[in-house]
């Protein structure tokens, strides 16, 4: 068994609480964590037919911005191109919709922004 750091359960309990946010209002579960060398994508969703990529962020405090700030152009860039792999290999040239959310937990309130970027 693999031990979990602090951060990394309260990343999983993050990812936790959003995915039952999310499903709560009526998105489908496709993958999580979906990792390469070109980046992590934390939870993949279906919602209608639109597939979407969701970037978890969980800040105990809103110093500097909060969770939501966190998610800067690096990581929004690591996303994108992380997307990409995931579309090619299972869409091939075939893309459905898609969009970038955030699940931003301050706190325990959840801020679900929907096409973030």
């Amino acid at each position: 068994m693999t031990r979990r750091s602090p951060a990394q359960a309260l990343g999983d309990a993050a990812e936790a609480r959003a995915l039952e946010h999310l499903r709560a209002h009526g998105l489908a579960l496709l993958a999580r964590n979906v990792a390469s060398r070109l980046g992590e994508i934390d939870l993949v969703m279906r919602d209608g037919e639109a597939i979407v990529f969701v970037e978890v962020r969980s800040r105990g405090r809103t110093d500097y911005g909060g969770a939501a700030a966190s998610v800067g152009p690096a990581k929004q860039r690591r996303l994108q191109r992380e997307a990409q792999r995931y579309l090619n290999q299972r869409y091939g040239d075939r893309w459905p919709p898609c969009r970038f959310d955030v699940c931003a937990l301050d706190g325990t309130s959840i801020e679900w922004i929907r096409g973030a970027f």
